[in-house]
């Protein structure tokens, strides 16, 4: 008698292989980004350097010779899952945003308006208005920017989201988000994501194209350097999917659905 065939596994609910082919995709500036997280929380564990100390956006610490700090509190952050889930929500937002934009737009944003706005918002109203010291860290920030972006272009094609009865606008959706993780996650900073939602807000509606650089310059600084043959993963201002930061995108692609909001990221309040 034979026996019975062996019962087959069932199959798992993510593709291993999905993951490894999306991950390996990722552009050039997402992957240093991503890096430079891992990074900062490895230099954390021995507890030889205190990372947070050093690169946190505090109020009363912040001032001309640590200016540092309005971009290097997004790669650092409070534990392993504080990194993680922060890694998570931001990898297909900013994927999505090089992708579009080109990885040198991405670079002069990120490592420009769209770190040292939200961070200076933030210290003026902690600061000057709340009186207070404390201090943010996480790329949370830009995980709520980008949402609100995306927002934005999502309520110009479809205005409300049905909730029962209601009809709630969708440029909302970030900031009804941000206030369920400030409910949901312990030690998370209300005021900073509220802060990077209102610059996401200005980003979707085209207010801080004035901080893009020319195509034109772009386009040779590419040729100039050969970036795009020296560089893996490098995005050029040729090859971006949707065409150029600022202007308005087909009605085909306002109408594509909005980058995923499964997972949210957690900006961690330190303490005055």
């Amino acid at each position: 008698m034979a026996p019975p065939p062996a019962a087959s596994l069932p199959p798992l609910p993510i593709n291993p292989n999905k993951i490894r082919s999306y991950v390996l995709r990722l552009p050039l500036f997402t992957r240093i980004v991503l890096l430079l997280i891992v990074i900062f929380w490895i230099v954390e564990l021995p507890n030889i350097w205190n990372v947070v100390e050093w690169g946190a956006v505090t109020p009363d610490d912040v001032g001309f010779a640590s200016l540092y700090r309005l971009n290097t509190y997004p790669f650092i952050h409070l534990g392993f899952f504080h990194a993680f889930l922060n890694t998570l929500a931001l990898m297909p937002l900013l994927e999505r945003f090089e992708a579009e934009h080109g990885t040198l737009t991405a670079v002069a944003l990120f490592l420009g308006p769209l770190s040292t706005f939200p961070a200076g918002l933030y210290i003026f109203i902690e600061k000057f208005i709340l009186r207070g010291n404390v201090a943010i860290i996480g790329a949370s920030v830009w995980v709520f920017l980008l949402l609100a972006s995306e927002a934005i272009r999502t309520f110009k094609s479809n205005p409300y989201f049905a909730l029962g009865t209601y009809k709630i606008p969708t440029w909302t959706s970030p900031l009804i988000a941000c206030v369920f993780v400030s409910l949901l996650v312990p030690n998370t900073s209300l005021l900073g994501h509220i802060c990077a939602i209102l610059i996401g807000y200005l980003l979707g509606l085209g207010y801080l194209k004035v901080f893009v650089p020319p195509e034109k310059i772009l386009r040779w600084i590419e040729g100039k350097l050969n970036l795009l043959g020296r560089l893996p993963h490098y995005v050029s201002v040729d090859q971006k999917t949707y065409g150029r930061y600022g202007v308005l995108p087909t009605a085909g692609v306002v109408g594509a659905s909005p980058a995923p909001m499964t997972y949210l990221g957690s900006t961690q309040r330190l303490g005055p």
